[in-house]
């Protein structure tokens, strides 16, 4: 069948609904479209057999779903309707959600019903569960509804309650500091997390808070800032305290949109001494608290976690990733797991930090030579065998860093983006040698040029990854736990280390390392000192959500080193 996807935005969900279908041999354009006219335009373009709308903010036109069957999918159960309904679904706490596929109608939200699917609601941000569970439940829907139509059934009405809501405003995310507990704080900042922050004023600024944990162990005066760690504040509630890891500025109209930056990066000149915090090392059973980087032991197994906002990776974080990386190299482990956490494993490249910067080029090439670092560091890991664990999402250098490990496990529900191309970038982290190594030269070649998403499952068959795991995001981390301790147990697993060793080195006797970092950074340096590389532009827009003069090339889609916000 021939289905097009017409989207506000080339967004998580919109790529994974394309790839699920692609790899069920549809025919699949996809059209970002800004308003109704392009939509209208797009179909007469394309002439599909079907439209699907993944996150699409336009109104279809009357005379395009009249003509021609279009499904809407809507991020709510049935019978509900309005703008915000995942935030609503957070901020008031429910415990279940859905996702209903509806067919394109007069009434917003009101058409007749293809498919639905319900999910739970874990204790995460908005743009974690709609890139996961959500995500889930929607293919699912999408999948079950395409089916249907090629089936030629009949979608059924609603019936039921109607729940129509309005747009959550930014006066009701506001917080109450003197008067909210942890919870109520939590969940407001959570409805927020990527778009369009929490409002509220500190040190005298206007700001948008984006993301927050709980903290236990600390106490101040309801709304003071009581510490930091690793880019994070911690701000006292009535009863606890919340780590908040962002931070925006609040900037007026005509005036261009402040970045998304680490809280304390973000306050920086403003924020008062306060005390740098290290993650307990052994924090008491059922104590809540954060940090971006964890590790953890069991038996011959050591898992190294981290959870970045938005999978962005700063020079900061990968200094402190690599570093956290050799501690775990010191360990007595045979199998050493890089991941394995619930939503993004890694984007690359901190594109808003290096936007913020003052000289934005110095920043790109010191956060391109702290990835590299990482990456080398796992690629010269001869002790013992690496597995990377891709929980969610990943793209450009984070896929390549995934890539630097003996194994490479994915979660079913993730999507890779490996390549660099739509942010005029050539690419780094060692990709001209383990891409190819992974797929082949000619393969490697069509990835990075096409520079278009893969599912879990296409990579599996084409050799980018070597296992899916097929489980919720919830399940994945005990699940490689799992998988991990069985591969540790296996007979043979010394032999394989040995040989891995004596194959490092013969391939640093033929083509070293260095030289691959060398012929790369050599591209990547002369994109980063032309003031009138693409590359400037295209991380300009994208971090500050404006529209480019000229399309990415091949298509819609985020850049390499960011990641849309959901």
């Amino acid at each position: 069948m021939r289905i097009l996807l017409v989207a506000s935005s080339f967004n998580s969900l919109t790529q994974r609904v394309l790839v699920e279908l692609r790899d069920r041999g549809h025919i699949v354009p996809v059209e970002v479209t800004p308003d109704g006219a392009a939509v209208r335009e797009a179909v007469a373009r394309h002439a599909p057999d079907l439209v699907v709308a993944p996150m699409l903010k336009a109104v279809v036109p009357r005379d395009v779903w009249t003509a021609h069957r279009c499904l809407i999918v809507h991020p709510g159960p049935v019978g509900d309707r309005g703008p915000s309904s995942l935030d609503h679904a957070i901020h008031d706490g429910a415990e279940e959600w859905g996702v209903t596929v509806l067919q394109a109608d007069e009434e917003m939200d009101a058409g007749d019903v293809w498919a639905s699917a319900t999910f739970r609601v874990p204790e995460v941000g908005k743009s974690d569960l709609y890139r996961n569970e959500l995500s889930d439940a929607a293919v699912a829907a999408v999948l079950r509804a395409v089916e249907r139509v090629a089936a030629g059934a009949v979608p059924r009405p609603q019936t039921g309650e109607i729940r129509a809501r309005p747009a959550l405003r930014q006066e009701e995310r506001r917080i109450s500091w003197g008067e909210d507990t942890t919870g109520t704080v939590l969940r407001t900042l959570r409805a927020a997390d990527s778009q369009p922050g929490v409002p509220d004023r500190l040190l005298g600024a206007e700001w948008f808070l984006h993301g927050g944990h709980a903290e236990d162990g600390l106490r101040g005066r309801p709304g003071a800032l009581l510490a930091t760690r690793a880019g994070a504040v911690c701000r006292a509630t009535v009863d606890g305290a919340v780590w908040i890891p962002e931070l925006r500025a609040r900037t007026g109209p005509g005036r261009p949109r402040a970045c998304k930056l680490p809280a304390t990066l973000a306050l920086a000149g403003r924020l008062p001494e306060l005390p740098e915090l290290p993650a307990p090392a052994d924090p008491a059973p059922g104590r809540r608290t954060w940090t971006d980087i964890s590790y953890r032991e069991q038996g011959p197994v050591g898992v190294l976690s981290f959870a970045f906002p938005g999978g962005a990776m700063s020079t900061d974080q990968c200094r402190r990733l690599l570093d956290a990386y050799e501690t775990a190299r010191g360990r007595p482990t045979s199998v050493l797991v890089l991941g394995g956490q619930r939503d993004f494993f890694s984007n690359g490249i901190h594109l808003n930090v290096i936007e913020a910067a003052a000289d934005p080029a110095a920043e790109s090439w010191a956060n391109i030579n702290a990835m590299n670092d990482l990456v080398e560091a796992v690629l010269t890991t001869t002790d013992r065998l690496v597995v990377s664990a891709i929980g969610g999402n990943a793209a450009a250098g984070g896929v390549m860093l995934a890539l630097a490990a003996d194994e490479v496990w994915c979660r079913s529900g993730a999507v890779l983006n490996p390549h660099y191309r739509r942010m005029g970038l050539y690419g780094s982290e060692y990709w001209t040698r383990t891409l190819p190594g992974k797929v082949g030269e000619a393969l490697a070649a069509r990835l990075t040029e096409e520079a278009t998403p893969v599912s879990a499952a296409a990579s599996l068959d084409m050799g980018l990854v070597d296992r899916v795991v097929d489980c919720g995001p919830g399940e994945f981390a005990a699940e490689v736990t799992r998988l991990a301790l069985h591969l540790a147990s296996r007979g043979g697993l010394q032999p394989r280390i040995a040989a891995k060793k004596a194959e490092h080195e013969r391939r640093e006797s033929v083509a070293p390392l260095a030289a691959h970092r060398e012929r790369e950074l050599s591209r990547m340096r002369t994109i980063f000192d032309d003031p009138a590389a693409s590359y400037h532009a295209r991380r300009r827009a994208f971090v500050r959500k404006e529209a480019l003069r000229a399309p990415l090339p091949n298509g819609p889609g985020a850049g390499a080193g960011g990641s849309a916000d959901c």
